[in-house]
């Protein structure tokens, strides 16, 4: 196992310091504050490990209040909502240096039978026809302002390769598919870990594709995105560590905010997951 990977496995194990208390440690992965996935990822752990095991979280809603600091841990206090014959309920906070820095509040059901249906999987290129993303990008690192240098240098515990050509600036549909896949073989085949896991990955490249109607590169750092809320659906089982599909779209962005929807499937064109996230898109002038 690589050493990012080991080390994205223990931010989630999280450490118990009270019944319903739980401290998780912080990452700098080149984001000028907390990466949003991490806290996204952990506050569903600190959700999960409060319900029973055979409860899978089927939604969450959260909100980003303030920027985290990827110097100090932050902890998370759960709040049992309800208990009910099908559903459970929980609300997270997470606290950093005494302020809530995030919200979130999930659903969990017991597994049940009834109708099945679902929309139809994008006809794209597979993976392995791909170029990795990463690999592309820091071919042209010296092109990049020192912020995106800095992000992509780092060496990410997923791969990631986009069906569309990297973003020009020239602008073009808000639509973006993208592949993606725990770098190495997830070690727990715990349902749970890997939706926690999803939670963490669903963050990347989904606000962005807000950008490109306007032709605003994200890499010339003429942008500035920061996530407001992120709102997450689980559909059906899959596997981390496989490839996944994250077909992305923009349908509006005004006041400052970006919108974008993504439709998460696996390789057998299963719709595993939904995701929806507005953020803060602001233009630098200059």
């Amino acid at each position: 196992m690589s050493t990012v990977l080991a080390d994205l496995l223990q931010l989630l194990d999280l450490e118990r310091l009270e019944i319903n208390l739980f401290r998780g440690l912080s990452r700098d992965i080149g984001s000028p504050q907390v990466f949003g996935g991490q806290v996204l990822g952990q506050a569903l752990m600190a959700a999960s490990r409060t319900v029973e095991p055979e409860r899978a979280v089927h939604s969450l809603h959260s909100y980003f209040l303030r920027r985290g600091d990827f110097d100090a841990p932050i902890v998370y206090e759960v709040d049992r909502s309800r208990d009910g014959a099908s559903f459970t309920n929980r609300r997270v906070v997470a606290i950093q240096h005494g302020q809530q820095i995030f919200h979130l509040s999930a659903s969990f059901q017991l597994p049940e039978d009834g109708p099945d249906h679902q929309v139809e999987a994008p006809a794209v290129t597979p993976p392995e026809e791909l170029p990795d993303l990463t690999a592309t990008v820091r071919r042209r690192l010296q092109d990049l302002p020192d912020q995106r240098r800095r992000f992509w240098e780092r060496d990410r515990p997923f791969e990631f390769r986009s069906v569309e050509a990297i973003d020009d600036g020239r602008p073009r549909p808000g639509v973006r598919h993208i592949w993606f896949r725990l770098a190495g073989k997830c070690p727990d085949d715990d349902a749970e870990l890997h939706r926690c896991l999803l939670a963490y990955v669903s963050d990347f490249h989904l606000l962005e594709t807000a950008t490109l109607p306007h032709g605003l590169s994200f890499h010339t750092g003429r942008v500035l995105l920061a996530s407001l809320d992120h709102g997450m659906w689980f559909h059906r089982p899959f596997r981390i560590d496989d490839w996944l599909l994250y077909a992305l779209i923009s349908p509006s962005s005004s006041g400052a905010r970006g919108m974008a929807f993504g439709r998460i499937f696996d390789r057998a064109g299963r719709l595993v997951a939904s995701t929806a996230q507005e953020g803060l898109m602001r233009v630098r002038e200059g």
